[in-house]
């Protein structure tokens, strides 16, 4: 993916920041970093509230993403001085 590119999908993710509640807003950052460390989208299956299974895309996680949270939780106090929260989906 381009630079160009992954600008363009960042924006798009960032829109979902709009949802009311923190751990929308959280779900919004957690999609925009993934969106700008190059994370492919892939098919998960979970069961919705009725125990039913389905299907959906969303991103998955990339090196670069992987890397850019390891350095994130690193801080004084060493590693896993800070959570990251991927939040939750609107």
């Amino acid at each position: 993916m381009t630079h160009k590119e992954r600008i363009q999908k960042t924006l798009e993710w960032a829109e979902y920041g709009a949802y009311d509640g923190s751990h929308h807003k959280m779900w919004a950052i957690d999609q925009m970093v993934r969106a700008l460390t190059d994370c492919k989208m892939v098919k998960t299956k979970i069961k919705d509230c009725n125990g039913q299974d389905y299907e959906y895309e969303t991103q998955g996680e990339s090196e670069e993403y992987k890397q850019w949270i390891k350095d994130f939780r690193n801080g004084e106090d060493g590693p896993n001085t800070y959570e990251w929260d991927v939040g939750i989906a609107p």
